[in-house]
């Protein structure tokens, strides 16, 4: 699968939408945080562009992330 490269208003949207998604997270949670990134990644990457999807994406990922305690 080939990624198409993100213009720099897309990227820095991303990583808002990933900031406010992983807000109460704590940062050593990098395995979490990685996924969640990885989800909103392949979501712009299918043309999801939108803040609102992103944030849906991100949530959705967060609450499905593999934890070392489930």
């Amino acid at each position: 699968m080939s990624r198409q490269v993100l213009d720099a208003t897309t990227t820095a949207l991303l990583r808002a939408v990933l900031e406010e998604v992983c807000e109460g997270l704590p940062r050593n949670e990098t395995g979490t945080r990685a996924h969640v990134a990885s989800k909103i990644l392949d979501a712009a990457n299918r043309g999801e562009i939108t803040a609102d999807r992103l944030r849906q994406v991100g949530m959705e990922a967060l609450r499905s992330a593999p934890t070392m305690w489930r």
